[in-house]
């Protein structure tokens, strides 16, 4: 199995997971992939995290128990994808396109922000910062409309590297354990790679590996968005480029101030910025340089260029495909 089948199994995976996402049905009785990943984290996490401990024994622990989840989460899809490629080769990308798209979230990530969208418009602010701590970090209770409105795309933007770009990345690279492995360091760094007491040294591991992994997603992710906004009259190209080049660099993570400098930039916004987590405040920067009171209206202009660039990520697995078949 070369690259141009895993070029050919993300497409597939894409197009299934935007056409039907992940049925309620399996949600309800086998749960999702990343729920078994979180659910055995929290396993090892019982186990070898104790407060007691100090510091550099926490942060090997947090080692091992990232080893342990990734050993049990990608071992056994390597075994089933060698399994499964000893079918016919239009059996096997089927069945493997949708094992992939449960690792992607395209659509999740869609109706979520678009609940936000939904929830300020229809019933106002309190309902918005429900629907926003559905998908956010921070206290949302502290949000404003505006802050609401941020928040939401913020979140589209990161998490459009981090659940769309970054899987299909290593699926194309590595096939489905790729996707697998990915997830799983990625749900790690969601639920343990946190600056806090009881994380800091048990999820350091998780949050570095992340990073680094998240790496050349993020970038690329930018780079869809530009790429998207050249299909928009509303957004500016030529912005999103300014932006991602004098403010990407300036958020807090390694990776995540690159698709929100350019969703930032192409929609005329300052994003990041002072926030509240956990009761504690930080000073971020400032990302971008239009306004920062954003409105539902600017929401949904983010969901479209998110849409957009969703599509040119499938235009361009689908171009790689043919690039590499005819090598």
């Amino acid at each position: 199995m070369g690259l141009s089948f895993n070029a050919v199994t993300v497409l597939c995976a894409l197009l299934i997971e935007a056409t039907f996402g992940y049925p309620a049905s399996l949600l309800d009785r086998v749960k999702h992939p990343v729920m078994w990943m979180g659910a055995l984290l929290e396993y090892f996490e019982s186990q070898l995290n104790h407060p007691s401990m100090p510091e550099e024994k926490r942060r090997l622990n947090g080692m091992i128990a990232l080893a342990a989840l990734l050993a049990t989460s990608v071992l056994p899809i390597i075994a089933l994808q060698y399994t499964l490629l000893q079918l016919p080769g239009p059996v096997a990308l089927v069945v493997l396109a949708c094992l992939a798209s449960t690792l992607v979230a395209q659509r999740c990530l869609y109706e979520h922000v678009t609940a936000v969208v939904e929830a300020l418009d229809a019933c106002g602010l309190e309902a918005g910062r429900e629907a926003v701590a559905k998908i956010v970090g921070r206290d949302a209770r502290a949000l404003d409309e505006a802050g609401v409105a941020r928040a939401a795309i913020e979140s589209l933007a990161e998490n459009f590297s981090d659940g769309v770009v970054a899987p299909c990345l290593w699926g194309v690279l590595l096939g489905l354990p790729g996707m697998a492995a990915y997830k799983a360091v990625n749900t790690a760094d969601s639920m343990i790679g946190h600056r806090t007491l009881r994380y800091a040294g048990f999820g350091y591991a998780a949050a570095k590996f992340d990073d680094l992994l998240n790496l050349p997603a993020s970038r690329l992710a930018a780079l869809w968005i530009i790429i998207a906004a050249r299909f928009h009259d509303d957004v500016s190209f030529k912005q999103a480029v300014a932006v991602v080049q004098r403010d990407a660099r300036n958020h807090r993570s390694p990776n995540a101030g690159w698709p929100e400098a350019a969703m930032a930039g192409a929609l005329n916004l300052k994003l990041s910025g002072p926030r509240c987590y956990h009761r504690a405040s930080t000073e971020d920067a400032w990302i971008g340089e239009g306004k920062s009171e954003a409105t539902t209206a600017d929401i949904r202009r983010a969901l479209a260029l998110y849409r957009t660039a969703c599509g040119v990520q499938i235009a361009a697995l689908g171009v790689l495909a043919l690039l590499i078949a005819q090598a």
